[in-house]
């Protein structure tokens, strides 16, 4: 069922051009309709308790009265209406998340500080996790190595579900919409003395969408999946917690590759999480930390008479124990440093073996607060691990407070990102089509026996340079920034960043096949860069209104491309049957599916007497490129791009009887598709929703 109309008037441009844009950093004015702002606390990006305005990093903190304001379902939702995020499809209809104009492969996903698993193909699904029970959500920005590891080249983003107030109380949730979408959870939470339980439950069904009506397949085939997720606390006394947690999460999905075969993939991901933590003094303090996550999917595909054509198993595993101390040497100065292991198992097919990684892990961070106007956090990682060279994470930061109204901020940071399994073990020959991926540790064992079998026809790459490690992904990640708040009402952010990435994996051609087609493997090569800067506002002219938006310029370029553009060594065809012609530095565009410039502005407004709220969101994206379309593989200024674009969105909310609230919401006001490129976006969606409090 598809409810898009394209007829409806653009009533809502007027607002993108004659305010300023501005974004939450992020609900500082949104937790409360008095003109004084609450101090929103954060902890991921010092993995301690910290006041939001006094932290010299990049962050935002979405709160969760943002994210039921605007009736979000999924992950997804809310992080694409972020400045400098980008929700970005991947090829079997899930979503990552583009941070400063890095591949969502280097941002690292957290539930309540512990990671998410099953990145089969290097993107983590984000469109998986339901906001139904999120207390807030905190995005760290830049290089997160020296805190988090591996897969924090990019940043952090820390989902933070809600924890049981006083006594018993839940709420029930549902909302209906377009494409028959069904969305229900039930959150019960009972709190009394030391002891306090949580349980949520959420139900998600939706029937896909198809964009494109000229093939017999589906943009996204239609799915239904549920989380089970609880959360238990019991204070044995004032200095000793214990935390116990576990999610389940379960997904069907037809899975269509032709009209003649068909099946189905199914997902299953379970994590579970213990912390007890103990104050020894005013000074001392320590948590044990045991965390442990499985991430299954299956998939088969069958012929029109139900026999077997094809079958996938990805069984992942990671257990992770960690013991963490803090040390508050004074009133200004603390220590906090961690010992950890890691342990990683996946069984997968199409690999050479059932490989293991193990990593020990410690880390150490000093934050100090010389005077009242400057606070410093120095921190440092070291990671051991059995499959690649070990890495040492340094990161500095500073804040000034020049003033009440002014402080500058910087920092920098190392981040890298592991090789994983799929690019050290994979060993796949596409049946139909018969090229061969190998994974970087596969080549040494797997090409003598394709040699003996007679498959290859002469070889490119010899494998004396298989010999060595495949080294991590790096970077060293820039960002400086200004805080202005001329008045309680107005805030202004500014940060600019610089992302350097050395030791990019990619693929190459190892060697020819007797059948035409190629070997391929991985291997460190690139170095590219992404730079740009960010800017955000918030404005409340009163206790009603609250506008908020933000801003986000971006150069994203591979270097050894720019110097093959700088020597003249690129050329171009405006058409195929034209001659070519000779390219300089100025044609180049960048790395492919990166925006230039992307905003977004957002306008909350409360009725308090009629117990109603609305919101008016608009997000835009600059043209960007996918593909090479003139044949010299790279993007430039005459290669075909996806054209700009802007969405609106649209929610209200009724509260009744002060327990009772129905909303009403439409996404995608203007039904912007495009069936050509972009497969995440489905066209207008009209929904209702009901919440009961209990």
């Amino acid at each position: 069922m598809s409810l898009n109309k394209n007829n409806i008037p653009i009533f809502f441009i007027i607002f993108f051009s004659s305010i300023s844009f501005s974004q939450e950093r992020i609900s500082a004015t949104h937790d409360s309709v008095e003109l004084k702002t609450l101090e929103e606390i954060i902890v991921t990006a010092t993995r301690t308790v910290r006041q939001l305005s006094s932290l010299p990093l990049p962050v935002q903190l979405i709160s969760k009265k943002e994210i039921q304001s605007v009736n979000s379902l999924r992950l997804s939702d809310i992080l694409n209406e972020q400045t400098g995020l980008i929700t970005v499809p991947d090829f079997g209809g899930g979503e990552g998340i583009q941070l400063q104009g890095l591949d969502s492969q280097y941002t690292l996903i957290l539930i309540d500080g512990a990671p998410l698993i099953g990145r089969s193909a290097g993107t983590l699904d984000i469109s998986r996790i339901t906001v139904g029970n999120i207390k807030q959500i905190e995005i760290v920005k830049g290089a997160s190595s020296s805190l988090y590891g591996s897969d924090a080249l990019g940043g952090v983003i820390n989902i933070i579900t809600d924890n049981p107030k006083q006594g018993l109380n839940g709420n029930l949730n549902s909302r209906i919409g377009s494409f028959d979408t069904y969305d229900s959870s039930l959150n019960l939470s009972y709190k009394k003395e030391k002891f306090a339980i949580s349980t949520f439950v959420n139900s998600f069904y939706s029937d896909g969408y198809d964009l494109n009506k000229n093939d017999v397949l589906n943009t996204v085939e239609p799915y239904n999946n549920y989380t089970l997720n609880s959360k238990l606390t019991y204070h044995f006394n004032k200095k000793t917690n214990l935390f116990f947690s576990g999610r389940y999460f379960s997904q069907k999905q037809d899975y269509v590759a032709s009209e003649d075969l068909k099946g189905e993939s199914d997902i299953k991901e379970w994590n579970t999480h213990l912390k007890l933590s103990h104050k020894y003094s005013k000074k001392w303090s320590s948590y044990f930390e045991f965390y442990a996550t499985r991430y299954k999917a299956n998939e088969y595909l069958n012929n029109t008479d139900d026999s077997l054509f094809s079958e996938s198993d990805f069984n992942q595993l990671m257990i992770r124990p960690e013991i963490r101390a803090t040390y508050n040497l004074n009133e200004k100065s603390s220590f906090i440093g961690g010992l950890g292991w890691n342990h990683e198992a996946l069984k997968r097919t199409d690999f050479s073996i059932n490989p293991e990684f193990n990593s020990p892990y410690t880390y150490l961070q000093y934050d100090t607060n010389p005077n009242e106007n400057i606070n410093v956090i120095l921190g440092a990682r070291f990671d051991n691990h059995s499959e690649y060279q070990s890495q040492f994470s340094p990161k500095a930061a500073i804040r000034y407070k020049l003033s009440k109204k002014l402080a500058v901020k910087g920092s920098v940071g190392y981040g890298f990102k592991a090789p994983d399994f799929r690019q050290l073990y994979f060993d796949f020959t596409n049946a139909t089509v018969g090229y061969t991926v190998l994974g970087y540790n596969a080549v040494s064992t797997k090409m003598p026996e394709l040699e003996s079998e007679g498959q290859i026809a002469n070889s490119i790459v010899p494998l004396l340079e298989f010999e060595n490690e495949l080294k991590p992904e790096n970077s060293v990640s820039y960002n400086v920034g200004v805080d202005y708040n001329p008045t309680t009402l107005l805030k202004f952010n500014l940060n600019i960043f610089r992302n350097n990435i050395n030791d990019l994996i990619d693929t190459r051609v190892i060697a020819n096949k007797t059948n035409g087609q190629n070997v391929f493997s991985y291997y460190n090569i690139h170095k590219v860069y992404t730079q740009g800067l960010e800017f955000n506002t918030i404005w409340k002219p009163n206790n009603d209104i609250k506008i908020l938006g933000g801003y986000q310029l971006l150069f994203a370029k591979d270097k050894s491309a720019e110097d093959n553009f700088k020597n003249g060594n690129v050329y171009a065809r405006e058409t195929p049957s034209s001659s070519s012609f000779q390219l300089d530095k100025n044609d180049y565009f960048g790395l492919y599916n990166r925006s230039r410039h992307m905003a977004n502005v957002k306008i909350f407004y409360d009725v308090v007497k009629w117990n109603l709220d609305a919101n008016l969101r608009g997000t835009y994206r600059s043209k960007y490129g996918l593909y090479d379309t003139n044949g010299n593989t790279y993007l430039d200024r005459y290669d075909a791009f996806v054209e700009g674009y802007t969405i609106w969105d649209i929610a209200i909310n009724k509260t009744l009887y002060k327990k009772y609230q129905l909303g009403f919401g439409i996404d995608n006001v203007l039904g912007f598709t495009d069936t050509q490129n972009i497969s995440n976006i489905s066209g207008q969606i009209i929904y209702g929703k009901l919440n009961i409090q209990f």
